[in-house]
């Protein structure tokens, strides 16, 4: 079962119901928290609230914009006048016009262009208002489902990146084990190369002492422990993508600080490809839910 879905998708319905046509595209992209955006025509904008509601029921993070067109079809469909908008708008221009001193006059197309002032006399609100909402609801599922898709290939990927990170730590096990011996022998050849001898107490001292400095165990340890919980997260009811952007910080963190204390090639060389697979995971969970 996946349970990772991705922010981006984009989803359309359409409906046909005799004399109009309604259809959604509606459209979700990475965003930090839900952020909605509905384009509606204004005899539809009473709806808005409980289409915003629709959308949180599926949809936990992602910035989500919909558009709903209507579009009349067939004959008989004369244009009605909103008388009482009309009247509105005129009796709004002839207070504007006492309170300012303005001279003008009314413009009868101006006034015909205002929203919703002409509408098809045969298109009832309510059966518009019932078409939408239901049709937005197919669009909303078909949205989460393509989510849901993306995600478990994102799902995969990250999956494939979590294990390359694990071989790498394995292969950087045997090296932090190793150091001290790695530090005895440096210590030893450098003095040969100085021609001096070297108390064998104080050589055990500052071996332990280099050997201290340079211990990258309780960074890998955190490194393996942080790769574990990202697995534990991806099979595991969401979303989390938070919890991985935050977990994906702390790898990286981990990562900086064991290239710091790196004392050889190998061990420098590691840690940089740990910082690599580090930052295409990053890069995947970006676009996670």
């Amino acid at each position: 079962m996946n349970y990772v879905n991705s922010m981006t998708a984009f989803a359309s319905a359409m409906v046909d119901c005799g004399t109009f046509n309604l259809s959604w595209e509606v459209r979700s992209v990475n965003h930090r928290y839900l952020e909605t955006q509905f384009r509606l025509p204004e005899n539809l904008r009473q709806i808005e609230p409980s289409l915003r509601e629709q959308a949180r029921k599926h949809l936990k993070r992602g910035k989500v914009d919909a558009t709903l067109r209507l579009e009349s079809i067939g004959e008989g469909q004369d244009l009605q006048l909103d008388q009482n908008l009309v009247t509105q708008l005129i009796r709004a221009a002839e207070q504007l016009r006492e309170t300012t001193s303005m001279v003008t006059t009314f413009d009868v197309m101006e006034i015909l262009r205002w929203p919703g002032v002409m509408r098809k006399h045969d298109v009832q609100a309510t059966e518009l208002t019932v078409a939408a909402a239901d049709l937005f609801r197919q669009a909303i599922d078909d949205l989460a489902t393509m989510r849901g898709r993306e995600g478990a290939d994102i799902a995969e990927v990250m999956s494939t990146q979590l294990s390359e990170l694990e071989a790498q730590l394995a292969t950087l096990t045997p090296l932090a084990d190793g150091l001290a011996a790695q530090q005895q022998a440096r210590l030893k050849e450098r003095a040969a190369q100085l021609q001096v001898e070297i108390d064998p107490e104080r050589l055990e001292q500052e071996v332990a002492l280099l050997a201290q400095k340079a211990d990258v165990r309780e960074e890998l340890d955190r490194l393996a422990i942080h790769t574990k919980e990202a697995r534990i997260l991806l099979g595991s009811p969401g979303p989390h993508g938070r919890k991985l952007d935050f977990l994906i910080q702390e790898l990286n963190r981990e990562a900086n600080t064991l290239g710091s204390k790196a004392t050889s090639i190998e061990t420098s060389q590691r840690a940089i490809d740990l910082k690599v697979i580090i930052e295409q995971l990053r890069e995947q969970v970006q676009n996670l839910e």
